[in-house]
């Protein structure tokens, strides 16, 4: 006999059935300091030492979600989100302890959960990153059927002395730059106007300029910087890192720039992708606007002395001189 709940839209039973057929993928991201299991109401880790400090984020996925869904495909979406929320600690020097997720849906649809959470999974594991607890969650009435909402949580870890915040910034610094995968996981509003809406293409069409799919393009994973900044944290040669997210070079650089200091960009250090060439001439969408909402190829960068430059370019080779810290006010030129 089919239950009331059932019949307005959320099945307890058939949600619990997914959750078991998942729970040893959660199970395989344990790091060493989980304790306790999967079911618990909160998840228990170890805390870290007297000298340490906890670092916190929360992120969303956003409307990248709409194209997994065109595309039928979710299994990069829940290592997007993971990705990204290590980044955003990793700028103040921290590693990643835990991650906890959230999805609201109006149905819960078993393959289509599985394949978020394997992505969450893998993301965790290459992160070295436990997937320690989350919320699901199905709500007909409030979400679009088919669609869903995808959230996270990260704590991580860094010692008080390592911590890295920008303060000791300076003029004369210089900013080097780490390419990014693709758009990552911003600016999807106006990218899907502009390459479903305007240009009229499909998920499945040859995404102009490149030899790969619209599906392929745009979702790319959101590529996590922790194993190539990894070997500089606690070097006191990197005065300061930011993550080239929502507000893109102007608003991200400008988070950690002390006072009487300002950014120089220089936008011709670095080609940039066709897939935001492509954006900008079909939307006919103005440059600056651009380095705002995109990240245009650089999803992360790191300041650093002149003199240790050269060093640190050797130890995280894909890092390229893009800028400069000059006297200022705490603005960002793009030239």
């Amino acid at each position: 006999m089919t239950s009331s709940y059932a019949a307005a839209g959320v099945d307890i039973d058939a949600m619990n059935q997914v959750l078991r057929a998942v729970k040893q993928r959660v199970r395989n991201t344990f790091t060493a300091g989980v304790r306790g299991d999967i079911g618990a109401f909160g998840g228990l880790f170890d805390a870290p030492g007297r000298d340490s400090l906890l670092v916190a984020s929360t992120d969303g996925v956003g409307t990248k979600l709409k194209v997994a869904a065109l595309a039928g495909r979710h299994d990069t979406v829940g290592r997007d989100l993971v990705n990204h929320c290590v980044n955003d600690i990793l700028v103040q020097g921290a590693r990643p302890l835990f991650f906890l997720d959230y999805l609201g849906t109006a149905r819960l649809e078993g393959p289509v959960f599985r394949d978020i959470v394997t992505g969450l999974c893998r993301a965790c594991r290459a992160n070295g990153c436990a997937l320690l607890g989350g919320e699901t969650a199905e709500m007909p009435g409030l979400y679009p059927r088919g669609e869903y909402d995808l959230v996270g949580t990260i704590v991580g870890t860094v010692r008080r002395r390592d911590l890295v915040t920008g303060a000791s910034i300076r003029p004369g610094d210089v900013i080097l730059g780490l390419p990014s995968s693709g758009l990552h996981t911003n600016g999807y509003s106006l990218a899907r106007r502009v390459v479903f809406d305007q240009a009229g293409l499909d998920v499945s069409d040859r995404f102009p300029g490149t030899r790969r799919r619209v599906a392929d393009v745009l979702l790319a994973v959101h590529r996590s910087y922790l194993k190539p900044v990894a070997p500089l944290l606690g070097d006191r040669a990197v005065r300061g890192m930011a993550h080239i997210t929502g507000g893109g070079f102007p608003d991200n650089i400008a988070r950690i720039l002390p006072g009487g200091t300002a950014a120089v960009i220089d936008r011709s250090a670095w080609r940039v992708p066709p897939v935001f060439r492509f954006i900008r001439d079909r939307g006919r969408i103005a440059a600056d606007e651009m380095y705002r909402v995109f990240n245009m190829g650089i999803g992360f960068v790191l300041v650093v002395r002149p003199a240790d430059a050269t060093r640190v370019r050797r130890r995280v080779p894909s890092a390229r001189l893009i800028g400069r810290i000059t006297a200022g006010s705490g603005g960002v030129t793009l030239h």
